[in-house]
């Protein structure tokens, strides 16, 4: 839908619909059927492409241009993600974590929905709903999806599984997997037939196959058997009206005046002659905005939105959980059956995941401590001679044996013409890879992770200390699983270093009681932007256990249930805020004219909170949080004489201001500082920066020193401590910006100059012009003089004032 957006230069066509849904996993594709199916005009925004039964990389070519980095001009499905304790491993594409999980649908244990559960640094992992209220989701889901056990229970490495849990005495079971086995629902399990279209049709129009068992479902089903996404819900969401866009990056919000929000995205298009993808900047507005394109993506999305969002809740980046995956290995379980024979595992027969044990927890009332799940790992068929091939020592004998032997029959004069079997000696027995099994570990690990900003990037604080007790266990039940069928236990290499790798990122946007320990409530709306909904991973407050993407999928039915039992926000009635002030010269502080100048360069740290007023205030509690702001700026008074004359005493500030919650390193566009201003009895230094932060929104920092002779030898804390606010907007002095200022402040906080600092800055004095050395004097003697006026006139009388030392 379109509308006129009033009151600009030119008359623009603004595009408004009642949804945005940003994503298409399992939570963004569930909303975005949900609401098309109840008559709402839907636009789904999903940064990777579409991928078709057939379009998934299986060569080295395909496979080297199948990750996603766009600014090595990579838009691939495998986005992979290191952090300080961990690694990552998302995907990006229509259908979202669908197209590279392992099909396995599980709820999530009723017991292990835990309220006030301590953590080791403080706080709670609370969930703010039950299983109760999510089973008929769980219903609404599976009856969509069509899930259903492995029907082929003798694959060798089901079969070796469950026969393993019946010796060390635990439970095992055929989970239900979201794969075709049979053409349609209840039909007879067959490999390679034609799947029946549903009556919603399908978004591809390509032909899908039934499982035929190749272990490729982490790598993109080509074949068309899985049930990812693509297939169910967003066909469906399709047929009733959704458009969906591909290759379309969020990376803007802003809340409208009078409700709604704008969302800014970039749209890649097609690759140019230089490599590069062609990028255009586009803009959608809508009643309502949904995120969910997973924990990753939807919580950077929020930090990097800070400005525009400022009553997104502190709880942002918090509850981060990896739901316990750790991956370990069998190697060579060359244990015999019953019946004598020696077992072969062959793990790359049948779908990835086939069966799975769980461990109790201690909330059951029979098991101790955090509660998990281990199942078996396929892998492609492919990989088995990637495997093997490695393995140097081996393969280089076996060639060599080969070599040898053709070359006595030559050097004999024997004639043999048949060499069959020293080629299948060459190819070799392939022990390793059909005796072999990678094992998949997660439940109920600590949520006790945060996400942030770190120079612009996303960062993940996590280890695995606090959750130390629930990876031994896991562990230790892995080695016993390994040691039955008769093989070696492997840890992961990363292990060894504290380090896991997970599929399954979860929290980061929990949902919570109380802005304090949640960003969104129980339904998944945000408590400080109402019609902003989180429904992906993000919003989980702790782990699932079992696979999450079931979970997540029903808790976005119930987020949009809720949202379609209320009426339907009015239709272009949200505007811009005015918040972006003109930076052009006539509101702006005048440049000083060039002559014989001078400049210096001035480094300052300390901290900042958001959503503070009070620079005190702020600084205290961004101590506590660790939330650093710094400045570093060449301070340039192009003509000295000029800047001493004036009444202002201005200057040009030139630089960068750097803070991790407001996306890292961020160049100033223009700043400005006036020295030694004349203010009452007391002389001041005013500092006002304009910038930008990631997501384009203008800030100003306006900040201020007090030169004042007080009680006490104050003078070295009154020239180097910066009491600081951030306004939205480029704000400009004078009476109609500091109106705007008083409205628009975000945040504030303390800068000081540090001793070393103040001591690098003395060398870094110059002079420009005619005269360089006499304008650092005249500039040096102005400073004295302005200090001299401050602190040996006589004192003024007493009046309040912040404190001078918020060391």
């Amino acid at each position: 839908m379109l509308f006129i957006e009033a009151g600009c230069a030119e008359m623009a066509a603004v595009e408004y619909v009642d949804a945005v849904v940003v994503g298409s996993g399992f939570g963004a594709s569930v909303a975005a059927y949900r609401l098309a199916e109840a008559g709402r005009s839907v636009v789904v925004l999903e940064r990777g492409r579409a991928y078709p039964p057939g379009s998934f990389a299986r060569n080295p070519y395909e496979m080297s241009r199948a990750f996603w980095e766009p600014k090595d001009e990579l838009l691939g499905l495998f986005d992979i993600r290191s952090f300080r304790k961990l690694e990552a491993i998302v995907s990006a594409g229509l259908g979202g974590g669908s197209l590279i999980y392992a099909n396995v649908l599980l709820r999530k244990d009723e017991k292990w929905f835990v309220h006030d559960s301590p953590l080791p640094g403080g706080g709670y992992e609370h969930w703010p709903i039950g299983r109760h209220e999510l089973d008929r989701h769980y219903d609404a889901v599976e009856a969509m999806m069509t899930p259903v056990p492995n029907p082929y229970p003798d694959l060798p490495k089901a079969k070796a599984l469950r026969e393993v849990a019946v010796t060390l005495g635990l439970q095992a079971f055929s989970p239900p997997l979201a794969v075709s086995f049979s053409a349609r629902p209840g039909a007879e399990a067959m490999q390679k037939q034609i799947v029946d279209t549903p009556e919603y049709g399908n978004i591809h129009g390509v032909t899908r196959l039934t499982c035929r068992l190749c272990g490729e479902c982490d790598i993109g089903c080509n074949e068309g058997a899985k049930n990812t996404l693509d297939h169910n819900y967003l066909s469906a969401a399709a047929r009733h009206g959704a458009d969906l866009r591909t290759l379309c990056d969020v990376d803007g919000i802003t809340p409208l005046d009078g409700g709604g929000y704008e969302v800014r995205y970039v749209r890649y298009g097609e690759l140019l002659a230089d490599g590069r993808y062609e990028r255009t900047r586009e803009v959608i507005r809508c009643g309502q905005l949904f995120l969910g394109a997973g924990t990753f993506g939807t919580t950077s999305l929020l930090l990097r939105n800070r400005v525009a969002l400022p009553a997104i809740g502190r709880a942002l980046g918090t509850r981060f959980s990896g739901n316990g995956d750790l991956i370990t290995f069998c190697l060579g379980a060359e244990s015999t059956t019953q019946s004598g024979h020696t077992r072969i595992l062959d793990p790359a027969y049948g779908p990835v995941i086939t069966t799975a044990i769980r461990q109790p927890d201690g909330l059951d009332g029979e098991g101790q401590g955090r509660g998990y799940y281990v199942q078996e790992a396929g892998f492609p068929e492919f990989t088995n001679w990637l495997v093997e091939t490695a393995q140097i020592t081996s393969s280089m004998r076996r060639a060599a044996n080969v070599v040898s032997q053709i070359v006595a029959h030559r050097l004999a004069n024997r004639n043999e013409s048949t060499i069959s079997g020293e080629v299948a000696r060459l190819v070799g027995q392939g022990r390793l890879t059909s005796s072999s099994l990678p094992l998949l570990g997660m439940g109920r690990d600590t949520p006790d992770g945060r996400i942030r900003l770190t120079d612009g990037e996303l960062d993940v604080e996590w280890t695995t200390a606090t959750s130390k007790a629930y990876f031994d266990a896991m562990r230790t039940t892995m080695q016993q699983i390994t040691e039955s069928l008769g093989g070696r236990f492997r840890d992961n290499p990363l292990w060894w270093t504290k380090r896991v790798v997970t599929v399954h990122p979860l929290g980061g946007s929990p949902m919570g009681r109380a802005p304090h320990d949640g960003v969104v409530d129980s339904w998944g709306e945000s408590f400080g932007h109402p019609g902003l909904f989180v429904v992906d991973g993000a919003a989980v407050p702790g782990p699932v256990g079992p696979n999450p993407s079931l979970t997540i999928a029903a808790m976005a039915d119930r987020v949009a249930e809720h949202v379609l039992d209320k009426p339907k926000p009015a239709v272009g009635r949200g505007r811009r805020p005015a918040a972006r002030m003109d930076p052009a010269a006539s509101t702006a502080p005048v440049d000083p004219v060039p002559g014989r100048g001078m400049e210096f360069t001035e480094q300052m740290k300390g901290y900042l909170a958001l959503d503070e007023t009070d620079p005190l205030t702020g600084w205290e509690i961004g101590r506590q949080l660790t939330q650093r702001f710094m400045f570093q700026l060449t301070i340039t008074a192009p003509d000295v004489d000029r800047f001493v004359a004036g009444d202002d005493h201005t200057a040009v500030a030139e630089g960068y201001v750097d803070c991790d919650v407001l996306g890292g390193r961020l160049p100033v566009q223009r700043g400005w500082a006036n020295l030694f201003v004349a203010s009452g009895a007391h002389r001041e230094m005013r500092y006002r920066l304009w910038f930008s932060d990631l997501s384009g929104q203008p800030v100003t920092m306006y900040g201020f020193k007090t030169v004042r002779d007080d009680k006490g030898l104050d003078m070295w804390t009154d020239t180097s401590t910066l009491y600081i606010t951030l306004m939205r907007g480029h704000v400009p002095p004078g009476p109609a910006g500091e109106q705007d200022a008083a409205a628009g402040v975000f945040g504030a906080g303390v800068l000081r100059i540090l001793p070393l600092d103040f001591a690098r800055q003395l060398t870094t004095f110059r002079g420009s012009g005619s005269g360089p050395l006499a304008s650092i004097a005249k500039f040096g003697a102005f400073f004295a003089m302005s200090m001299k006026d401050a602190y040996l006139r006589p004192r003024p009388a007493a009046s309040a004032a912040p404190s001078k030392d918020p060391s």
